[in-house]
């Protein structure tokens, strides 16, 4: 169970990266239904997947 929320949260952070707004906001829910664990990977993912969209890149430096 743990593994979809994990893989739901990254579906909808994918689907909602046009626009950095949702994307943050996105981001901020995860943080309130995830373990701790899938935090740090979400962290690790988010970091890889905003390499290539800098407008992105605003978020990480907000949640990290």
């Amino acid at each position: 169970m743990a593994q979809l929320r994990l893989f739901y949260t990254k579906f909808i952070l994918m689907r909602v990266s046009f626009n950095s707004m949702l994307f943050y906001r996105e981001f901020e829910k995860a943080f309130k239904i995830l373990l701790p664990h899938e935090i740090e990977n979400l962290v690790q993912w988010m970091l890889e997947f905003t390499k290539s969209k800098p407008e992105l890149r605003y978020c990480e430096l907000k949640l990290l």
